[in-house]
């Protein structure tokens, strides 16, 4: 940081058609559909609008707060009544944006959901070159508290990169001595995560696994390994990816024991399903912004 114009651009066209994404799957989103729907309906429409996506869809409903996506040949279906929150990338050439929106078919997980949203334009309304991250957690904190809800405290925003989506700051959702500010030039994705007030605001990490990444092509002992990792290195660099993306490298008898043997060997690192520890629902909203000495310019 900061970008270059070229870099800039990238970043706004990702953010581009990661909005015209999110809007048409916000309007397809209905209740009983397949996760696997959603999740390659999205997916494909990135890539048909020029874009690659950044991560696999998350579909995580209710107490499940990040990190689920379809599975090959997964059967899961949007429950009636419930809260799902559908997160969504796109990157242009490595360059990363991230959005989320809730879609709560329930009156519960709509007021959670207007909370997030407010929580959201809260901190982007606030935020500028300079501004401490304690303060916009703060921000955040309050307005979701001031209508009744509470704020998970350890899933923040962060900031983003070229093949990162993580790329090594915080944004927290609740208040703190934190004297780290954001910078000028710098891309940040923030998104508050609400839940309801009788919660514990704590999200723990579950034993299943839906997402990949790779971390390192090491010593492996069978060829259909060694083909895989290739592949999972060439496509998705250090990108999030889904199994149910790499179907077919391989011959279908030899896919399960090289994938094994990719997690085994810490290839590849897996990314466990975040839950709320109670077990209570969660909403989410998300956008990318660029931050400007005066404000910020959101690019999603």
């Amino acid at each position: 940081m900061p970008y270059d114009s070229e870099e800039l651009a990238k970043f706004r066209l990702s953010g581009r058609i990661l909005r015209e994404v999110r809007e048409e799957m916000r309007a397809y989103v209905k209740e009983n559909m397949p996760f696997i729907d959603i999740c390659e309906k999205a997916e494909n429409l990135i890539r048909s609008k020029g874009g690659k996506p950044a991560f696999p869809v998350n579909v995580s409903i209710n107490e499940v707060a990040a990190h689920y996506t379809a599975v090959p040949a997964d059967k899961s279906i949007i429950p009636v009544g419930c809260t799902a929150k559908i997160d969504i990338g796109v990157q242009i050439d490595g360059y990363v944006t991230d959005t989320a929106f809730t879609a709560a078919f329930n009156p519960e997980g709509r007021q959670m959901t207007q909370t997030a949203e407010l929580a959201l334009k809260t901190a982007i309304d606030a935020i500028h070159g300079g501004i401490q991250l304690g303060e916009i957690g703060a921000l955040v904190e309050k307005t979701i508290k001031n209508r009744g809800f509470k704020p998970i405290a350890n899933l923040t925003g962060h900031s983003v990169g070229r093949y990162l989506i993580h790329a090594g700051t915080s944004i927290p959702s609740v208040a703190g001595l934190n004297p780290r500010k954001l910078e000028v030039g710098g891309v940040y994705a923030v998104e508050p995560f609400v839940t309801s007030p009788d919660a514990e605001g704590i999200i723990e990490d579950t034993p299943q696994t839906t997402i990949y990444r790779f971390l390192k092509a090491k010593s492996l002992k069978t060829d259909s390994a060694k083909k895989l990792i290739k592949h999972i290195e060439k496509e998705f660099h250090t990108l999030p990816f889904a199994e149910r993306w790499i179907i077919g490298v391989l011959p279908v008898e030899k896919h399960k024991a090289a994938f094994k043997e990719l997690l085994a060997s810490k290839s590849i690192m897996a990314y466990p399903v975040f839950v709320e520890m109670t077990r209570k629902p969660v909403a989410q909203a998300e956008h990318t912004l660029l931050v400007t000495d005066n404000g910020c310019e959101v690019l999603t």
